[in-house]
């Protein structure tokens, strides 16, 4: 075997993976699409706990962790929890503890603002990742590595 293929500190590796909740319930694929990503190791975007443990790894392998949320999303960030008067909400829109309601961001894009609270005319918007603060479980299919 040649070390060309195994994953290093500073490697790419292409992955497919798969998100699941602690009791088993899928919340995110790669596989959905049909389309693996890119984790780059040593450019800041995986945690410590997950370039650790691709290291070694090669095509063909696979890791199951059983982690934080926020060792592959993030840590949530309180900055990230915003309060919105009910009138800048659509009519249509029904504004429930616990929706995910798409919002637009600078850029054009949409991102997921999860509904907390909705308190009179003040509601809890939270832009956190959903599963940064939840225990889950993260499987890896090792696709591809370039160094």
């Amino acid at each position: 075997m040649t070390t060309d293929n195994v994953i290093k500190a500073d490697s790419r590796a292409l992955v497919h993976f798969n998100v699941l909740l602690k009791d088993g319930s899928a919340a995110d694929s790669t596989r959905v699409n049909g389309k693996p990503v890119w984790f780059i190791l040593g450019d800041g975007s995986l945690t410590d706990v997950i370039e650790q443990s691709l290291i070694g790894l090669k095509p063909g392998d696979d890791k199951r962790l059983e982690i934080h949320g926020s060792e592959f999303f993030g840590p949530a960030n309180p900055d990230d929890i915003h309060f919105m008067d009910i009138s800048q909400f659509s009519a249509d829109v029904k504004l429930e503890e616990g929706s995910i309601i798409a919002f637009e961001d600078m850029a054009g894009g949409a991102i997921p603002g999860l509904i907390r609270e909705v308190k009179g005319h003040s509601v809890k918007v939270d832009f956190n990742h959903p599963l940064a603060d939840q225990d889950i479980i993260l499987e890896i299919e090792i696709v591809e590595v370039r160094q």
